[in-house]
């Protein structure tokens, strides 16, 4: 069985690794393919890039207690997140919080995204073994889920929009 360190190690290696690759797929986009919208409407690659930010910021707040969580009763019982992601729907209406403005620049993008990232894995190497399991959060999307597991969907979150801003970008 995994200790909660070594969770939080995958999580965080998995968040990075993903976090990078998404990086790598926006500096990799020339400027006027980076803010041009898909032909059947949608967000630019920088709004999606905008958007990832806004979420990873508003995880990292959950996670390190900025934001509040609730203790979840004793009762509770953490589904594995790979069933969490199963039960994701094709399509997800993001909340106004987090819609990217119609306007983005590349270097306000690029800025977020390494500030967030950066909160986030610092929100995730602090984060205690009681308090990871013992407070999460419910949402509409994914249910209940723990602290801890706000790092998976982090992770989860940012390769899902990167698949999205690789299709919007055409490579």
């Amino acid at each position: 069985m995994e200790s909660h360190a070594q969770r939080i190690h995958r999580i965080r290696q998995t968040y990075r690794e993903a976090h990078d690759r998404f990086v790598a797929r926006l500096l990799a986009a020339p400027d006027d393919l980076a803010a041009l919208a898909p032909p059947d409407g949608g967000w630019t690659a920088l709004q999606i890039g905008w958007h990832v930010a806004a979420v990873d910021a508003a995880f990292a707040d959950l996670i390190s207690g900025v934001r509040p969580s609730q203790v979840l009763p004793e009762e509770f019982r953490e589904r594995p997140w790979p069933e969490v992601a199963a039960a994701l729907p094709r399509r997800i209406e993001a909340s106004r919080a987090v819609v990217p403005p119609a306007d983005v620049r590349r270097a306000e993008v690029m800025a977020a995204l390494q500030a967030a990232a950066s909160t986030l894995d610092a929100a995730l190497e602090s984060l205690g073994d009681d308090r990871a399991s013992r407070f999460g959060v419910t949402h509409k999307v994914v249910g209940t889920v723990t602290l801890a597991q706000i790092g998976e969907w982090a992770a989860a979150h940012t390769i899902r929009h990167n698949a999205q801003a690789k299709r919007v970008l055409g490579r």
